[in-house]
């Protein structure tokens, strides 16, 4: 897994900037434990979607209501259902080093978001290769809690994948999900072969933000 330099630094709020020496050394630093103790994981499940009126949508498996996701989904006949983690050692990792050395935990939960990015980016690059020699194309990957997409959903996906027995994702009263470093998402699928490619800070108004993606 190639971890992106730029994105750390984005989440760190560089912008632009490239960074010092001793920051980008910490960088790798953090790359090179998290490599090491990260187990990632990832499941998938696919079912027939139907778009309803006033914006609903039923997964079949549930169901909930975004004006955001339906346009995502527009012209999708199925939807997977997709949940990844990095594992509960990152998460070992992290706690280890929010006691011991704060700026060095910093730099870290930086890292591990770029990772789980990248891990599930590269997931996702899977699939798509997989549908689209089926002629079927895949839209962007959508995360409870993006937009009006509500974040309740996420006790729907995780009860359905069976996360926590098959790749150890649980959830907390808050829905905030153990391991820290995971991932629940909606990705539609359709007959149609136009690609919707508009991802996260490309799809945002607010151009004057210090994480934006450039």
């Amino acid at each position: 897994m190639e971890i992106s330099r730029k994105e750390i630094r984005r989440y760190l709020g560089y912008g632009k900037n490239e960074g010092d020496e001793a920051v980008n050394a910490l960088i790798e630093e953090c790359i090179r434990e998290l490599m090491a103790c990260a187990t990632p994981k990832s499941i998938t499940r696919v079912y027939p979607l139907e778009l309803l009126s006033d914006d609903w949508i039923n997964f079949t498996v549930f169901k909930t209501k975004s004006r955001n996701l339906s346009r995502n989904l527009a012209d999708c006949e199925q939807v997977i259902l997709f949940a990844a983690t990095l594992g509960s050692g990152v998460d070992v990792l992290l706690h280890k080093y929010t006691k011991l050395q704060m700026s060095k935990a910093v730099v870290m939960q930086a890292a591990a978001a770029a990772m789980i990015e990248e891990y599930c980016d590269e997931e996702n690059r899977k699939l798509k290769e997989e549908y689209e020699d089926r002629k079927l194309y895949l839209r962007p990957r959508f995360s409870p809690g993006y937009g009006d997409f509500p974040l309740v959903c996420q006790k729907d996906i995780t009860a359905v994948l069976e996360t926590s027995k098959r790749i150890g994702i649980t959830l907390t009263d808050s829905l905030l999900m153990i391991p820290s470093k995971s991932v629940t998402a909606v990705m539609g699928v359709s007959g149609k072969p136009y690609r919707c490619e508009i991802q996260g800070c490309e799809s945002c108004s607010k151009t004057d933000c210090a994480y934006r993606r450039n």
